[in-house]
């Protein structure tokens, strides 16, 4: 079957995308505001753009025109932080994907610990095996939208906090003692299943 965007309804868009773009990697985003209010928010439109040097992107949706909290603060202070999902914290991270008013510390709603980054000011989970402190160079506003569209954010990588429990020599990563977590549609996730490899030719 074709759809043509045109002529399809966005919902319908959604679950064909998020339907069928799998599996998505979670950032887990803590940002804070200009009155020192933590926030946390998951993000699955989010991937890693460039090692050198390194950058990620994410990208968060405007419903009804409105940005999210976590949108505002990167435009104000152009940081943030990513916390990597495993299994050990997909509750703590499905908590912090509500909507609550500005001033709720989505740390303490999800029962996380706030610690300190080293070069921005947004705090990392302690809980999460995983960080990487960032800085936003760039974002841009999805235009023809119909209901407020999307911001991309790109953001350069200052710093990554690597768990030792999770590294082997020569900077590779135990999956066995990482154990991360993706996003598939609807309410479903998923875990890394059966691995396999193919030479590159």
């Amino acid at each position: 079957m074709q759809f043509d965007i045109q002529n399809t309804e966005s919902s319908a868009l959604y679950k064909l995308l998020t339907g069928t773009v799998i599996p998505r990697p979670i950032g887990w985003i803590s940002t804070i505001d200009n009155n020192g209010i933590n926030n946390l928010a998951p993000f699955s439109f989010f991937n890693v753009v460039s090692e050198d040097p390194p950058h990620v992107m994410f990208s968060t949706v405007r419903t009804g025109n409105k940005n999210k909290d976590t949108l505002n603060n990167i435009l104000d202070n152009k940081q943030f932080v990513v916390n990597l999902v495993t299994e050990e914290v997909v509750e703590q991270m499905n908590t912090t994907s509500q909507s609550v008013a500005s001033d709720i510390d989505e740390f303490e709603l999800a029962n996380v610990t706030p610690i300190d980054a080293v070069f921005v000011k947004p705090k990392r989970v302690k809980e999460s095996l995983v960080h990487f402190e960032c800085e936003m160079v760039h974002h841009y506003f999805i235009e023809n939208h119909q209901n407020g569209g999307a911001c991309i954010i790109i953001g350069k990588i200052i710093t990554m906090h690597i768990d030792d429990s999770i590294l082997l020599e020569n900077h590779r990563i135990n999956l066995e003692s990482y154990k991360p977590v993706a996003r598939l549609a609807g309410s479903n996730y998923s875990k890394l299943g059966e691995i396999f490899s193919i030479k590159r030719q």
